[in-house]
């Protein structure tokens, strides 16, 4: 398997538990069984990577105005959907949508967090032999 597809697969999972413990958290979203699941997941992930980028290009404005907040109500509002689309997954309104998507908003963060593989650390010392010498009179850029 290619680091691409197991990148994917840890998303699908991680936004999995994210739609489990909202259903768990939040009074008014419910699912009936795995098979559901699934499928909320996968609409969820499409949702994510279609429509988002391009409702927060058309909300740009709004979410500037908001500091950031119009994305939560982005995200709600694709939750919502997801909830009148697929059949067995529930969500009671808007409000409580909002609040299963701060909560899967919050498992992605707190999970892509331990998740993450630590950055090298810059190495000290003299640049590599190879690297080209630059003289005080040399202020071209090379294209």
């Amino acid at each position: 398997m290619n680091s691409s597809f197991n990148q994917l697969l840890v998303r699908w999972l991680v936004l999995a538990l994210g739609v489990i413990l909202a259903t768990k958290l939040v009074n008014g979203i419910s699912y009936d069984d795995g098979m559901t699941l699934l499928v909320v997941v996968l609409l969820l992930s499409f949702f994510n990577a279609i429509l988002k980028p391009l409702l927060m290009l058309f909300t740009l404005p709004f979410i500037l105005a908001t500091m950031g907040l119009g994305i939560i109500l982005i995200n709600a509002l694709l939750f919502l959907w997801v909830g009148k689309l697929v059949e067995g997954f529930y969500v009671a309104s808007f409000w409580v949508a909002v609040k299963g998507a701060i909560v899967v908003s919050l498992t992605n963060l707190v999970v892509s967090a331990l998740v993450r593989s630590p950055k090298a650390a810059p190495r000290a010392g003299p640049p590599p032999a190879s690297a080209p010498k630059r003289g005080k009179d040399d202020d071209v850029i090379d294209i």
